[in-house]
C-alpha cells in the first residue's frame, strides 16, 4: 500500500521528545521512504537534528496546515496516546491532510478508516492494527524449514527488541546474505511494509500467525522474527505465541544496561541474572526436549541512555558476567552476530 518513494510526513502529536511517540521515532530512523517533515504541538521552528542524533534532519512544524508546504503525501501517525485511541486534538489535524489529498498511516488501536468512507482515488487510510484473515493455529510446521530462524526475546517490554531486529537485519542484507524482517508490530510493519499486528489477534490465532509469518518466508536464509514482550513481565501474552509459531533456531535476548527492575507500576518485579533468563527462554522453547533447543547468540544491550563510555563500559560488564557475545546494535553494529548466526 506504501511505496517507497512517497513522502512522509510523521504527526508525533506532542510525544516527539517523549518514548510515546516510538512509532516515529523508528520510521525517522529506519524507513526507506524520504521524509517531508514531522509534526509537534509544542516543537515548532525545530529541525529533527536538534532533538535526535538519527536519521535525516528535516524541519519540525507545529500543524498539518503548515506541514502542507512541504510536499508530503503520507501522513504517519507517529504516537501512542493512552488507551490506543486518536485523541480528540487529532481528528481536525487528520481530516486537514485527507482534505489535502494525502494519505495515512495508523499504528493505534483505534481503527480510523471507518470514519472516512469518501476518500479520492488512489488515496487510502491503512490501519495497521488489523487481524489478518483465514487463521488457524499453530501446528510447529516451521520445523521443518531448513532456514535459521532468529527470534528477538526480551528481559522487558520496550528495551529494543525491533530496533536490534532491523539492525541485524541491515547487517545480513550488506553482507548479502537473503534476509528477512519479519515485523509483528505496527512500527515494523509500517518499516519493513510486511508482518502480523500480533497484540491485535485473537490469543488462539497468535501462534498460528506467526507461524504463517515464517513459513511465507522460508526462502529467507535468514529469517528474522521481531519479538515482543517479555516471559517476566505479568503484562505480556505474546511471547509464548511467538516460540511456538516461529520455532526459532536462535534467540538474541535484548535488555536495557543498567535495568534490575521490569518497568512496571504496583509491584515491584525484580530482573533475574541474564543467564537466568536465556535458560528460561531455551527452557521454554524446548518444552522438555520435544522441541529442538534453540541457541542464544547473545545479548542486545540497550545503551541509549548513556554516554559513549559509560556505554563500552556497560557492555564489557555485561559481557564478563555473562560470558555471552554482548553488543549494543546501534552503536557498535551486528556484524559479529551475522557471522555466529550464519557460521
Amino acid at each position: 500500500m506504501l511505496r517507497k518513494e512517497q513522502k512522509l510526513v510523521i504527526h508525533f502529536y506532542e510525544q516527539i521528545d517523549k518514548l510515546n511517540g516510538k512509532m516515529g521515532h523508528g520510521i525517522l530512523r529506519y524507513s526507506e521512504n524520504p521524509i517531508a517533515c514531522a509534526i509537534d504541538f509544542n516543537q515548532g521552528g525545530k529541525t529533527t537534528r536538534d532533538l535526535f542524533e538519527f536519521g535525516p534532519d528535516v524541519p519540525v512544524v507545529s500543524n498539518v496546515e503548515q506541514a502542507l508546504g512541504y510536499g508530503g503525501e503520507v501522513l504517519v501517525l507517529g504516537m501512542a496516546p493512552s488507551g490506543g485511541r486518536l485523541p480528540e486534538s487529532m481528528v481536525a489535524e487528520v481530516e486537514q491532510a485527507l482534505a489535502a489529498g494525502m494519505c495515512v498511516v495508523n499504528g493505534l488501536h483505534e481503527r480510523i478508516s471507518d470514519r472516512y468512507a469518501n476518500l479520492r482515488a488512489g488515496q487510502w487510510i491503512w490501519d495497521i492494527r488489523e487481524e489478518p484473515q483465514g487463521l488457524g493455529i499453530a501446528w510447529a510446521r516451521a520445523l521443518e524449514l531448513t532456514n535459521r530462524r532468529l527470534l528477538l526475546v526480551g528481559s522487558d517490554m520496550a528495551v529494543g527488541k525491533m530496533t536490534a531486529g532491523l539492525e541485524i537485519w541491515k547487517s545480513a542484507r550488506a553482507q548479502g546474505i537473503q534476509a528477512e524482517f519479519l515485523a509483528t508490530g505496527q512500527i515494523g510493519i509500517a518499516i519493513s511494509g510486511r508482518g502480523i499486528p500480533l497484540d491485535a489477534i485473537r490469543v488462539d490465532y497468535a501462534g498460528g500467525a506467526v507461524e504463517k509469518m515464517v513459513l511465507d518466508a522460508a526462502d529467507a536464509a535468514l529469517a528474522i522474527v521481531e519479538g515482543q514482550g517479555s516471559l517476566l513481565h505479568p503484562g505480556s501474552t505474546s511471547t509464548l505465541p511467538l516460540l511456538r509459531g516461529a520455532c526459532p533456531t536462535h534467540l538474541i535476548l535484548c535488555h536495557r544496561a543498567g535495568m534490575t527492575e521490569l518497568d512496571t507500576v504496583g509491584v515491584t518485579v525484580k530482573v533475574p541474572p541474564l543467564n537466568e533468563v536465556i535458560a528460561l527462554y531455551e527452557d521454554v522453547a524446548s518444552a522438555c526436549g520435544i522441541y529442538p533447543r534453540p541457541v542464544t547468540v547473545g545479548i542486545a544491550l540497550n545503551t541509549a541512555h548513556l554516554n559513549d563510555d559509560q556505554a563500552q563500559r556497560a557492555v564489557s560488564e555485561t559481557a564478563d558476567a555473562t560470558g555471552r557475545l554482548v553488543l549494543d546494535p546501534v552503536r557498535q553494529g551486528c556484524d559479529r552476530w551475522v557471522d555466529a548466526l550464519m557460521a
